[in-house]
């Protein structure tokens, strides 16, 4: 709350910021460990920025399946067709099993089943290079939170 002084202004820097780790990182040198704190209130389903806001500013908090299952109806994956499509459900489907922090790791592209498409340039090839592929995973976050 010292530094995130009301709920308007979390959810901004949240929104804003190209990484979310950041909040993580910043809550971490604070001494705070977040997995630690969700899985002692048995909340590890909880998406972190939910989490926080419930923690921080008694929000109800949603799960990741719940985000993600909101962005599909939003019609995220309609935004895209092909093997672009595919490609974002999947990251979808990560983010729903691991967390925000999947999407924003370059590594997550050289794993199964997203190294089936072909090395990471070659994924990233597939939405018009890498502008165009970090576009899509920011469009993809701003469905997950909006």
């Amino acid at each position: 709350l010292d530094e995130f002084v009301d709920l308007k202004i979390f959810i901004e820097k949240w929104n804003n910021g190209e990484r979310k780790d950041v909040v993580e990182k910043l809550l971490t040198e604070r001494g705070i460990n977040l997995a630690q704190i969700k899985a002692e209130q048995n909340m590890t389903e909880v998406d972190d920025f939910d989490f926080i806001c419930h923690i921080a500013y008694d929000q109800k908090p949603l799960t990741r399946k719940e985000r993600a299952d909101k962005a599909r109806q939003k019609g995220v994956l309609e935004q895209y067709n092909g093997l672009a499509k595919e490609i974002i459900a999947i990251l979808l489907d990560k983010y729903q099993n691991e967390g925000v922090a999947a999407l924003e790791n370059m590594q997550i592209l050289q794993n199964e089943p997203l190294s089936q498409y072909g090395k990471p340039a070659k994924i990233a090839k597939i939405f018009g290079g890498n502008d165009g592929f970090w576009q899509a995973i920011k469009n993809l976050e701003n469905a997950i939170y909006n």
